[in-house]
């Protein structure tokens, strides 16, 4: 962290102990390096992935801190305003490389910039994901959009922004024929899967952990288990 030094002077050393075991809502979330802030212990905190609500984070690092006993600093590369404001509020400890420092703990804040919130355009929108798979499910046959609308429970103007987006990504075409929009592709299914796999988004928006002896009939099965249910999976035989 070559960051704390340039801007404050304070010499960041990474230890190679590991830190205590965390429960697996941690692990699962964020990467732990135990550290030394000149010789304060501390702990850093980096996400895996896409950064949970604020209010669930600074359960996360209050978790992390108890258990360690030290501070936990949460590294990010970017943080927006809002971000900011919610962190700076939960005295949640936080460092984003070349803009933010907040260590409550050494009574210091550095502000640089923020980052504007804006959208991964990368990313596909959901709504784009539901036309491109049901496009594909059905073999990439020419299919009029409001047909989509009505089978996927969407609205025209999110069929609409669906086949803009896709169009754009140069993943369709969509033309007007007579008052129809009609989506079509020069592709297979196979070979338009594949053209969308990197900008395809998981549809789990957040793993949750529950006793065994707590599953019921209400809740839903999922990954395997779900597809096992669901499909034939479990009919087929192993081949001896």
């Amino acid at each position: 962290m070559e960051y704390l030094y340039h801007i404050l002077g304070i010499k960041v050393r990474c230890l190679k102990d590991l830190p205590d075991p965390m429960p697996n809502f941690i692990v699962d979330r964020y990467k732990l390096q135990r550290v030394l802030l000149d010789d304060n212990p501390a702990v850093f905190v980096t996400s895996k992935g896409e950064l949970d609500s604020i209010n669930y984070v600074k359960k996360h690092i209050d978790k992390i801190r108890q258990t360690e006993d030290v501070p936990a600093i949460l590294v990010l590369d970017k943080v927006t305003s809002r971000q900011k404001e919610y962190l700076l509020r939960d005295h949640v400890p936080f460092i984003v490389e070349g803009k933010q420092i907040y260590l409550p703990f050494m009574a210091i804040y550095l502000q640089e910039r923020n980052d504007s919130e804006k959208p991964d355009v990368s990313l596909i929108l959901p709504s784009a994901q539901m036309l491109l798979l049901h496009f594909i499910y059905n073999g990439c046959v020419a299919m009029p959009a409001t047909d989509a609308a009505n089978a996927l429970g969407l609205t025209p103007t999110s069929i609409s922004r669906a086949s803009k987006q896709l169009t754009e990504m140069v993943l369709i075409t969509a033309e007007k024929i007579g008052v129809q929009k009609v989506i079509s592709s020069g592709n297979s299914p196979e070979q338009l899967f594949d053209l969308a796999l990197k900008h395809l988004c998981t549809p789990v928006k957040r793993t949750i952990y529950v006793p065994k002896k707590a599953v019921g009939k209400h809740l839903l099965l999922s990954g395997v288990s779900a597809l096992s249910e669901y499909s034939r999976l479990s009919l087929h035989t192993p081949v001896q």
